[in-house]
């Protein structure tokens, strides 16, 4: 299923203030692969996460999702494949109840109104958010715009999922219910986060990124449990090996 494909080569990253954010990154990910993404603050994660749908436009190098190399003419068809979970929910709440703001996504693919309706319940249900569905969304807790940015997403039923630190503002209970949600999507995804324990639990392979580099790329129960190269990023082993 190439549709299921992500691929960066060689992807360049400038801001327009002229901070380089990415350097020559380089991975391939095929179908059904958990990719967790983790480095320091700043090390590029969002900037990457943000070229998986065309937010942001590669400088130099080439992003292909599926058999569409990114470019402002493909973005628009891209965005169809991806989607994109950000760390601040206000960025994607935007309507004026839970209901609209699930809907708008399948409502923009041009579905009837049963089937957006379905796809609404059947998207809040997985973040056992059904009954938030009439509330406006600047009443919810950090927690509950979380779960309903996820459902936003999740309602487009895409091809690719990603995550840019989805469980920063959950309860432990919705934690689990996210973990379990990601466990059970079994398309490609790519998940950015702090959270090591959670990239252990759903991600199989972990590549770290360190100012905007890959420095490492493996399976995630090789990579985080290198204390060094974790602490050389700024980073700890996650909590439950500390134990250990």
């Amino acid at each position: 299923m190439s549709h299921h494909i992500i691929d960066f080569a060689d992807v360049h990253f400038r801001y327009p203030d002229g901070t380089e954010a990415l350097r020559g990154i380089r991975f391939r990910i095929t179908h059904g692969e958990s990719v967790g993404i983790v480095g320091a603050n700043g090390a590029g994660k969002s900037t990457l996460l943000q070229h998986l749908n065309g937010c942001l436009l590669p400088t130099q190098g080439t992003v292909t999702i599926g058999d569409l190399a990114l470019t402002a003419r493909t973005r628009r068809e891209i965005h169809k494949k991806v989607g994109i979970v950000f760390q601040n929910p206000d960025d994607q709440l935007f309507m004026p109840t839970v209901f609209d703001d699930v809907a708008f996504g399948p409502l923009n693919l041009g579905l009837d109104e049963a089937r957006v309706r379905e796809r609404v319940d059947t998207a809040l249900a997985m973040v056992n958010g059904l009954s938030l569905r009439d509330k406006p969304p600047h009443h919810l807790s950090a927690g509950q715009k979380s779960a309903v940015a996820i459902a936003s997403v999740m309602a487009m039923e895409p091809d690719i999922l990603a995550m840019d630190e989805p469980a920063a503002t959950l309860d432990p209970r919705s934690r689990r219910l996210l973990i379990s949600l990601l466990k059970g999507f079994t398309h490609s995804k790519i998940i950015a986060s702090h959270d090591l324990d959670l990239i252990l639990d759903v991600c199989r392979r972990c590549i770290v990124i360190g100012e905007g580099r890959v420095v490492a790329d493996g399976p995630s129960e090789e990579i985080l449990t290198k204390r060094e190269l974790l602490e050389a990023n700024n980073l700890e082993l996650p909590l439950s090996l500390q134990k250990r």
